[in-house]
């Protein structure tokens, strides 16, 4: 990600915890990797490496295995096939205490104020309520939130939960962050809003990151990278490289000529794939 955001002093803290091992190789490995539903074939031969530190979408026509390919890396599920590394983990155990898995929808507590759907994670962590409020509640400035620890969800925006559920999710401590199309539910203009606040939360708390996404323009502002699917059973027909670093606020940057060359490359891509 590009440089320019300034990291806050206060770091995210939990319990027991898995960070990155340095490492030259990929943080994530797929190869060949199958799937299927029984006689459905979801995925075939997808390889794909991830480096650590590294943002990188993943796009393709709805049906594709996206989402699946997500549950296979935190080890919600097994491949049919193929090798799968994630954290230097293969078994679905390790994979799934390397990763951090942030749903399509917020999927708060009703009954929990934001503070402490936020502090989720590290109460499971083993902190105590008391600590993990407190140290939920420290990053709620950063995230837009000040003065909306103690409201119900039902009390705040669409963005404004999904930003609680980004913090509960980053609070997880986990070196890599699985985001299934995270803004999908929200209208165009807290969209782009929310795309913007996200390139700064990761210049602040940097992790490798899959971003799930049918919004190329998102993908290639937000991701290093961004891997095209084909139509089922998915697999990896092209990559685009994002167009720089960002440069100013986001409407800028996705007018830049470099950065419409790229988007029109991914749906090229994109059409070729939903008719292979």
């Amino acid at each position: 990600m590009s440089p320019g955001a300034t990291a806050s002093d206060t770091q995210l803290e939990s319990g027991p915890s898995v960070q990155a091992a340095p490492s030259p190789g990929p943080v994530v490995a797929a190869d060949a990797l199958t799937h299927s539903y029984g006689d459905l074939q979801t995925l075939r031969e997808v390889s794909l490496r991830v480096r650590e530190g590294e943002v990188v979408g993943l796009a393709g026509p709805s049906g594709c295995g996206k989402s699946t390919l997500l549950e296979l890396l935190c080890g919600l599920a097994e491949p049919s096939g193929g090798g799968l590394t994630v954290g230097g983990a293969a078994d679905p155990e390790g994979r799934l205490r390397a990763c951090a898995y942030m749903p399509q929808q917020d999927l708060l507590l009703p009954w929990y104020s934001a503070v402490d759907n936020a502090a989720l994670a590290l109460r499971n962590g083993g902190m105590s309520r008391r600590d993990a409020r407190a140290k939920a509640g420290e990053l709620f400035p950063r995230f837009g939130l000040a003065g909306f620890e103690n409201s119900w969800p039902a009390e705040l925006s669409g963005g404004m939960r999904q930003r609680v559920a980004f913090l509960r999710t980053l609070a997880a401590g986990k070196p890599i962050l699985l985001l299934d199309e995270p803004f999908a539910s929200l209208d165009a203009i807290t969209r782009a809003g929310m795309q913007e606040w996200l390139a700064e939360a990761l210049e602040a708390e940097p992790r490798t990151v899959i971003l799930v996404t049918h919004d190329v323009e998102e993908a290639l502002y937000l991701c290093d990278r961004v891997a095209i699917l084909s139509a089922r059973p998915g697999s990896v027909i092209g990559e685009v490289a994002a167009p720089g670093p960002r440069r100013g606020q986001r409407d800028e940057d996705v007018v830049r000529p470099e950065f419409l060359e790229e988007r029109e490359q991914a749906l090229r891509l994109l059409r070729a794939g939903a008719t292979s």
